[in-house]
């Protein structure tokens, strides 16, 4: 290259100028140009749910009350509309009639049409109905199901936009979804929102549902299913927290025709109860607290609780034998389960002063020594220990022996304690002759 006016590059053999000006002239954009297509999928449509609410509004309008045909136009129409797309469009005109603002009332828009589930009789038989046109609607096109969902816990959170009548079908609707298992109830949790039970709407909601879910199922399905996405601990939510108590939930359902749903509901606040207790008493005995504070706070417990004595006695025992780490040989874990026993069996006598508590207790310790494997050998060492200790009777030991025992280790157990119970046997027909002899 030489200057740098009227520069030449050399190419080959020959020189050529080249003017940078012209260069730069030619490198100015144009008019015309490569272009560049974009894929299809790569452009984003505009979320535009109009035409999509007008047609599923008019096909709604043709088939009106006759839920079969709504049910077939639904299954047609999945195939020409974007489902998919506007899954939340679709749910809000066949519970409202239209597509819902927040809050619940319906959009301004005047697309909206008089057949849907708000407009329906309210009565359980046209609920069913209505609940077959969604099972049937998300059984053909599965994809539905996460956004149904998620349109039952909004839904559930407008409640106090709707009318009660209003409530009273989705309260319905939403009981036979749930017993047929097309919603999880996990949607339950919208019902906790702190102003819908502030204003008493979820739980009155709630007996709507939970009658129309025990009326297709049972207490037993409901509780299960409530177990499973742990909303078993959760039902007092439904009230206020000054009114959150096991009393005030029970006389409300009960008073409402639900008892077996009080009675589930107290069950589980006594094993919540149960629970927690267990745990304190662990932490009491890890911390070295005395057996005299122990008891005493075990004693306090069952006054607030009401919890019986053979109820008490079976949370004592596993907390007792929680509250250590277990040595894995079995020649050991036998020496240092006596030594544990040893030092709690007073603890153990407190809450024995009934025979069915002795009794309980010593099922109690045959379930224990069955399901831990290492233990099977130490069943007869820990019910002698327990009899000197005299925390278990003579009495409630061959009661267990002749009739009072479980399956759980049976023959095992029963051949241990053979030879312990003629022992008892003999001693107290020895007992008995010797009475004899003084009177």
């Amino acid at each position: 290259i030489t200057g740098l006016t009227g520069s030449a590059i050399k190419t080959g053999s020959a020189i050529k100028p080249v003017s940078f000006m012209n260069n730069q002239k030619q490198q100015k954009p144009t008019l015309t140009g490569q272009r560049f297509k974009t894929r299809k999928r790569d452009e984003k449509e505009r979320f535009d749910p109009s035409q999509f609410q007008e047609s599923i509004v008019q096909g709604l309008n043709q088939t009106g009350t006759d839920l079969e045909a709504v049910a077939k136009f639904l299954d047609a129409s999945g195939a020409k509309l974007d489902y998919r797309r506007y899954a939340e469009t679709l749910f809000d005109i066949l519970v409202a009639g239209g597509m819902l603002a927040p809050g619940g009332t319906l959009s301004d828009d005047l697309t909206r049409t008089e057949y849907c589930l708000f407009t329906a009789s309210e009565d359980l038989e046209t609920m069913q109905a209505y609940a077959q046109v969604f099972n049937k609607l998300i059984r053909r096109y599965k994809y539905l199901e996460k956004g149904f969902e998620e349109e039952i816990k909004k839904l559930l959170l407008f409640l106090k936009g709707f009318t009660e009548s209003e409530r009273n079908k989705l309260a319905m609707l939403t009981g036979i979804l749930l017993a047929n298992g097309n919603i999880s109830a996990s949607i339950l949790s919208s019902l906790f929102n702190e102003n819908l039970v502030k204003e008493g709407v979820s739980a009155a909601f709630a007996v709507k549902l939970f009658k129309s879910w025990i009326n297709e199922k049972d207490i037993n399905s409901v509780a299960a299913s409530l177990r499973k996405v742990g909303m078993d601990n959760r039902l007092m939510e439904l009230f206020p927290a000054n009114k959150r108590s096991c009393e005030h939930f029970s006389k409300y359902f009960t008073d409402a025709g639900l008892k077996e749903l009080s009675d589930f509901a107290r069950n589980q606040q006594s094993i919540g109860a149960r629970k927690e207790l267990q745990k304190e008493l662990q932490e009491q005995m890890s911390r070295g607290e005395t057996l005299k504070d122990i008891i005493a706070y075990v004693r306090e417990e069952m006054k607030k609780t009401s919890i019986s004595e053979q109820t008490m006695i079976g949370i004592v025992w596993t907390s007792v034998m929680s509250s250590v780490e277990w040595n894995k040989k079995e020649e050991l874990v036998t020496e240092q389960a006596i030594k544990l026993l040893k030092q709690y069996s007073p603890l153990l006598k407190a809450f024995t002063s009934q025979g069915l508590s002795e009794l309980t207790l010593l099922l109690k310790i045959q379930e224990y020594c069955y399901d831990n494997i290492h233990f099977m050998k130490a069943f007869q060492k820990i019910v002698v220990l327990l009899y000197k200790a005299d925390v278990l009777s003579e009495e409630v030991i061959l009661k267990w022996y002749t009739e009072g025992h479980v399956a759980k280790g049976k023959s095992v157990f029963l051949e241990q304690m053979k030879k312990f119970v003629e022992w008892l046997k003999n001693a107290e027909e020895e007992s008995e002759s010797e009475e004899e002899e003084a009177d």
